[in-house]
């Protein structure tokens, strides 16, 4: 909408520069172009702005494919008003000289006359086209017949309006003939999904199945080499035993050797001794054999004496004396002596 500001009964319109201004004043052309800028009298003023620039209109609409389904098909078109003298003498684009806007709704009808071309054609190429082949080739199907029915509308060039481009969006069913047709997919994909998951579990299975194998055969060659390791034991046992005996044996006979030496030789040591001393006792009873009586009795005096306490000193009476001359078998006249 062109800016228009009012001063002492004149106006002044500054347009953009992707409007089309047309001024009229008296049925004549006073100012015709883009993003013009001037002052005119609203009473004498016809104005008329046409946009040039590029235009994007969605559309939405229903159609009928062969087999009788109903789809909705969503499109876009961009449009420009390549003709602003065309377009502002076919269709209404004045504007109020006071305040700027529009007194119609051009661009609505621009927007009828593209929609129910658009629509037309695409109908007549989803009336030819099943369900199936529409959802998988009918946006290009669409479009392609669209774009050629704008271009050759001849109300479009004759109006100064330009098809940029086409687009179509979506060509979709109804949402129960959707989920319908969904069905054999989404059980296809969840077969794959559960086949998958069967091979995940029986390779998991069969891993299981090959660690429980290496196990037993671990917990087989434990048992065995514990069964080796036991007879070693019982050998080494057996053996340590047979060598205990044997130095046991060897060391009795050995202790046994000795006693019999030591034996031996106490013996030995025994007659020895007891020859020695048959020999001395011997000679002993023979000196004292020989010896006379007055020796034996001065002998066992003196033996007497070793075997008596110490006597410091004795006192002796010749009565004693005599008696015991007498009895060692002197004399009493050897007392005198």
């Amino acid at each position: 909408m062109a800016d228009i500001t009012r001063r002492l009964g004149w106006r002044h319109l500054r347009s953009a520069p992707t409007t089309h201004i047309r001024h009229h004043r008296r049925g004549r052309l006073v100012h015709d172009g883009r993003g013009l800028s001037f002052w005119y009298r609203s009473l004498s003023a016809a104005l008329s702005e046409v946009p040039v620039d590029d235009r994007e209109l969605a559309m939405a609409f229903h159609a009928r494919t062969s087999d009788f389904q109903d789809v909705a098909v969503q499109a876009t078109v961009t449009y420009r008003i390549s003709d602003p003298a065309e377009a502002a003498a076919r269709l209404d684009f004045s504007v109020d000289p006071d305040t700027g806007v529009w007194r119609g709704a051009p661009l609505e009808q621009i927007a009828t006359l593209l929609t129910e071309t658009a629509q037309q054609h695409a109908l007549d190429v989803l009336a030819r086209t099943p369900l199936a082949g529409a959802l998988v080739d009918g946006v290009a199907s669409v479009r392609t017949s669209v774009a050629a029915g704008l271009a050759a509308e001849p109300r479009l060039p004759a109006t100064g309006i330009d098809v940029v481009a086409v687009r179509v969006v979506a060509i979709r069913p109804e949402a129960e003939v959707e989920r319908a047709l969904r069905t054999p997919a989404r059980e296809q994909i969840q077969q794959e999904a559960d086949r998958a998951t069967y091979e995940r579990r029986a390779v998991a299975v069969e891993r299981e199945r090959a660690i429980a194998e290496n196990e037993l055969a671990s917990q087989i060659e434990l048992a065995r080499r514990e069964e080796q390791l036991i007879d070693q034991r019982g050998t080494n046992a057996r053996r340590e035993a047979e060598e205990k005996a044997a130095a046991d044996g060897i060391r009795t006979e050995t202790e046994a050797a000795r006693k019999v030496r030591l034996a031996r030789a106490d013996a030995e040591a025994e007659r020895e001794t007891g020859a020695a001393r048959a020999e001395v006792q011997a000679a002993w009873l023979r000196v004292h054999g020989e010896a006379g009586t007055g020796t034996l009795h001065a002998l066992a005096a003196t033996r007497l004496a070793e075997n008596l306490p110490r006597i410091e000193s004795i006192t002796l009476s010749p009565d004693v004396l005599t008696g015991l001359f007498t009895r060692l078998g002197r004399p009493e006249g050897g007392a005198g002596e």
